[in-house]
């Protein structure tokens, strides 16, 4: 889940949204850099004796590193083909359990957990609710992780945007999503803190953040399914959502020469639950 916090649609709507495409999701969205895992395990001193809460897992990307580690891991996941899918790429870990619920209505049954980590989820979670939960679940100690990518440009260099503003306009005019990718050097020098998402306040002490620039390389083809995995497209109307993507595939083919890349800053940032 790379989606804009700005453009998401109605937390309930999650399920439904990315349940539709799971192989189309698991196939297309970036995962997450090896350092940046490193870094996650270096500064929350995770390890194999660790017991590690992931929240959203989609279709298991983060949970496979995470069960690679030798934590063990309790993923949590609204999606129930969603969460199939996670259950099948790691079914080869012993340490890990996949439960179909939201975060909000998740039954803890007491568990407590070193870490909590949400790979480009925490943003669906109702903050009014998830904060809450996020320190009451965690260990004293314990660390809360969000994982997450931010699509950004370079400058000088061919974007999928830039090159397609025309035809968005004309098959979805004015849909508030649209837009350019920020600057990548402006992305690294204003987001600390938590991010998009709602401020923990007290609960959480001060957030360490970490930037890795990462790169996808799609044809055309490739890269309107890489949008069609998005909310933001996901959202449109059948009629609309299809002419449009095969518009950005033609556009690629004919004046990108086959090759797009989309470029993003993956983030990880890390802080400790308060007392």
């Amino acid at each position: 889940m790379t989606d804009d916090p700005q453009t998401r649609p109605n937390r309930h709507d999650l399920g439904r949204v990315f349940n539709e495409v799971p192989e189309l999701y698991d196939r297309v969205r970036p995962g997450y850099p090896d350092e940046l895992f490193a870094d996650l395990g270096a500064i929350t001193g995770m390890d194999e004796r660790s017991s590690v809460l992931e929240v959203g897992c989609g279709t298991g990307q983060a949970t496979r590193t995470l069960a690679a580690l030798g934590c063990s891991v309790t993923a949590v996941e609204p999606g129930t083909d969603m969460a199939a899918l996670a259950r099948q790429r790691i079914a080869s870990f012993r340490n890990v359990e996949v439960e179909t619920s939201t975060f909000e209505e998740w039954h803890d049954r007491g568990r407590r957990f070193d870490v909590l980590v949400a790979a480009s989820s925490w943003h669906w979670v109702d903050p009014s609710i998830g904060w809450q939960r996020a320190h009451a679940v965690l260990s004293p100690g314990g660390w809360m992780a969000l994982l997450g990518h931010v699509v950004v440009r370079r400058p000088g260099e061919p974007e999928v945007y830039a090159e397609t503003a025309d035809l968005h306009e004309r098959f979805c005019p004015g849909n508030p999503g649209w837009g350019h990718p920020p600057l990548e050097d402006d992305v690294c020098t204003t987001g600390e803190g938590w991010g998009l998402v709602d401020d923990p306040g007290a609960l959480f002490g001060p957030t360490i953040v970490r930037w890795y620039p990462t790169v996808q390389w799609f044809n055309g083809d490739g890269f309107a399914d890489h949008l069609r995995s998005l909310s933001l497209y996901r959202r449109l109307d059948r009629d609309v959502r299809e002419p449009l993507l095969d518009a950005i595939a033609e556009r690629i083919r004919t004046r990108m020469g086959d090759r797009a890349s989309r470029r993003y800053l993956s983030v990880l940032r890390v802080g400790r639950r308060a007392e």
